[in-house]
């Protein structure tokens, strides 16, 4: 079997997935290959980037090596500008080459300003016109020598993000035309979010054969007629390690536990989409980590835990993985120990993401966070005073949020500051797997947004498509999308303390290449 991670998404490590599925395809004794698509395909447009007249344009093509050498070199990131100007000369050449195709094309994005990803149609469209793709030059010529190499009945795709989808099926309709007889699967994540919809109705049975939601190791191994024996194998990064990504060092991704722990916040994907918890056992993912450490040699570990758990916090302290890390926790008691978070340090971690989401009790407890705002001020001046990098995210436009809400947010970030390194912000988006197979337009009642005032919302289409992940609404409040966008632009980011937060942020590859400017 060959699996396939497409373009486009952040070529800044390797992908995950295709290392845990090649992993338990391995371990159950079914040949698997594995190939990062993405990064070879940017490779390729690098590759054939020429001069165009434009100013900007030639002296990035002229520089291409230089940029893309920098972005490998650990001292760039101690030079904000200096690493600033790498990544935007590189997404100026792939922006240019974009540009006779019609696309909005970037280190982080692949947007067709003629077909969307939330279209079935307009999927369809891709793969009956893949010659036309951007990429097609190069996954064609890739497409027939791994067929040719490998020999596979089976094709995978691992499609987690929109970025990805256009050109997925682009690949997908050459394989129908030059290789009919093979069998296309679909996994990943936003195929999940496909398939959890409670109006979904497949529109590609003449492209995929198969499709496959959540984590895909079982499934995947029960469509091979495979009894799955071993679960969550190490993942194997056997042909991608040697992949030159635009990062310092090779960035080993790792997932302790797939899901939530927590799972109780209001309109969290994973609630909506009832996607399960496990946990690898703390002591199993330490020795995962430390023979990965000892294989590849990392400059980063990533773990991928939607929370990493207490447990494996704990198992990270008393048996540091041999690298510097990172990933997502959610703030709770543990972090509100000082000589806790100091011990962290010393396991090697630099960063941590935490998802605040509001600096507002009350929307926090609408919005069934768990969190006290006190705690979060303990933990965010723990971790500073441990020099530990924190990147926070915010959301604002939930149910229960009103403009005197929003900028009390603005008035916790301002206050703490000095213990924020980086900001996400994000305006809410209603699930569409929250919203009870309603139409596309219509009045949610019975979801527990916090209030009885909260009781129903009128929903709109969020985007047009049959695909689309999201509904629009008419905010209770009356604090709606261009209201939020204003006070974000007008109010928000023009505060001097949070303005230099947000200066922090690596232009593109963001909380990625953040532990790395520390």
């Amino acid at each position: 079997m060959l699996i396939i991670h497409p373009p486009l998404t952040k070529p800044c490590e390797p992908p995950a997935a295709l290392a845990y599925l090649a992993a338990a395809l391995t371990a159950h004794g079914h040949e698997c290959s594995i190939c990062d698509m993405n990064i070879e395909a940017l490779e390729y447009i690098f590759r054939t980037a020429s001069p165009t007249g434009d100013t900007w344009t030639d002296r990035a093509v002229r520089h291409l090596d230089t940029n893309i050498a920098r972005l490998r070199d650990r001292s760039t990131y101690t030079n904000f500008d200096r690493y600033s100007r790498a990544v935007s000369d590189l997404d100026r050449v792939l922006a240019m080459a974009g540009k006779p195709f019609n696309l909005q094309l970037s280190l982080a994005n692949y947007q067709d300003n003629a077909r969307s990803p939330v279209r079935s149609a307009d999927l369809r469209q891709a793969a009956a016109d893949y010659r036309t793709n951007i990429f097609f030059p190069y996954f064609s010529r890739r497409l027939d020598e791994l067929i040719a190499e490998k020999d596979c009945s089976r094709i995978g795709f691992s499609l987690s993000y929109l970025s990805q989808a256009l050109t997925t099926f682009a690949m997908i309709g050459y394989l129908r035309d030059h290789h009919p007889e093979k069998t296309i699967i679909l996994g990943g994540g936003l195929v999940t979010s496909w398939l959890s919809n409670p109006g979904w109705r497949n529109p590609f049975t003449d492209l995929i054969d198969h499709f496959i939601a959540g984590q895909g190791e079982k499934p995947l191994l029960l469509l091979l007629g495979i009894e799955q024996r071993h679960t969550r194998p190490e993942p194997v990064f056997t042909g991608l390690a040697g992949n030159r990504y635009l990062s310092p060092g090779f960035i080993l991704p790792y997932a302790a536990s797939s899901g939530c722990f927590w799972k109780k916040c209001n309109f969290c994907p994973e609630q909506s989409e009832n996607n399960p918890y496990s946990q690898v056992a703390p002591q199993t993912a330490i020795d995962h980590l430390r023979h990965l450490t000892t294989a590849t040699s990392p400059v980063l570990i990533h773990l991928l835990d939607n929370a990493v758990s207490p447990a494996m916090l704990r198992a990270l302290c008393e048996n540091p993985p041999g690298a510097p890390w990172y990933g997502f926790v959610r703030i709770d008691r543990l972090l509100e120990n000082r000589d806790f978070c100091r011990r962290l340090r010393e396991s090697g971690c630099v960063m941590l993401k935490l998802g605040l989401e509001s600096g507002d009790q009350e929307v926090l407890n609408r919005m069934n966070k768990g969190i006290d705002l006190g705690q979060a001020a303990r933990v965010l001046g723990n971790l500073h005073e441990a020099g530990i990098a924190t990147y926070v995210y915010l959301l604002f436009g939930t149910p229960a949020e009103t403009r005197a809400e929003a900028d009390r947010t603005r008035q916790f970030v301002e206050e703490h500051h000095q213990a924020i390194d980086f900001l996400n912000l994000a305006i809410f988006n209603l699930p569409i797997g929250g919203v009870d197979s309603l139409g596309s337009t219509g009045d949610v009642s019975g979801i527990d947004m916090g209030g009885t005032e909260m009781g129903h919302l009128t929903v709109t289409d969020f985007y047009e498509g049959d695909l689309s992940l999201y509904r629009n609404f008419i905010h209770p409040r009356g604090w709606n999308r261009p209201e939020i966008r204003r006070f974000l632009a007008a109010e928000f980011k023009r505060s001097p303390k949070i303005a230099q937060i947000l200066r922090n942020d690596p232009p593109l590859f963001t909380s990625n290449h953040a532990p790395f400017m520390r």
